[in-house]
């Protein structure tokens, strides 16, 4: 346990602080992956052809593809395509794209692309005459969503979204290829430096499935909340 001590002789504040990047990045990908979804849902289903289209390519396109490969084509790429447009201004110096953003936006659009799934699902499942009854009570639409349908949307869609969070919360480990010091990176390089890798990989599994379980003891009491009276 001398490994996992706090200070000079360990690495525990290392991996402390490696955690919590962990939960900073997953949370920040779960909120933009909300509003990539809240985007390409009415998207998909839209009556529109080409609206239609749009939503199904995004979410077709980013579910095919390998997490990794989204991941290094936004940020290999996309400095790449930084410094295409700086160079057209005359700057011509090598610019490096922030690693938490670029690994936030990335497992972001992952994540939005399986949430938006999600509620598309979760609104089919609401009986049409839910919307026909706020409609006969003069209810306005915006209203009618806020207070009639998300309510159900979100008591349809929270089980399937805690599958989203724990996809994403596991693709956190991917960005380590960016340097983004989180659990994944840090348990490397402390394996590399003490050349224990069982020790410090198993214990960033155990980190993981800590991560997991809290996250699902917090999803069930949410799932249990917008479940009562059914």
């Amino acid at each position: 346990m001398d490994l996992l001590a706090f200070g000079k002789t360990g690495w525990g504040d290392e991996l402390f602080i490696a955690t919590l990047m962990t939960i900073a990045v997953s949370v920040t990908a779960m909120l933009i992956g909300f509003l990539f979804a809240l985007i390409f849902t009415p998207l998909k289903l839209s009556k529109n052809k080409f609206l239609n289209l749009i939503g199904n390519f995004y979410t077709t396109v980013i579910r095919g593809v390998p997490e990794l490969l989204v991941i290094y084509l936004f940020f290999f790429g996309g400095s790449g395509a930084i410094m295409f447009v700086a160079s057209i201004f005359g700057y011509n110096e090598y610019i490096e794209i922030n690693a938490f953003l670029t690994g936030s936006f990335a497992i972001g659009i992952i994540s939005g692309a399986y949430s938006t799934e999600v509620f598309r699902g979760a609104l089919q499942s609401i009986d049409r005459g839910q919307y026909e009854a706020s409609k006969v009570l003069g209810i306005k639409k915006n209203i009618q969503f806020l207070k009639v349908i998300m309510p159900q949307m979100l008591r349809l869609a929270i089980p399937n979204l805690s599958n989203v969070w724990q996809i994403t919360l596991k693709d956190t480990s991917l960005i380590s290829v960016t340097g983004l010091v989180e659990i994944m990176r840090q348990s490397y390089i402390a394996a590399g430096s003490t050349r224990d890798p069982l020790f410090f990989y198993s214990f960033a599994a155990v980190l993981y499935l800590l991560l997991t379980f809290l996250s699902m003891k917090l999803i069930n009491r949410l799932e249990l909340k917008y479940s009562r009276g059914y």
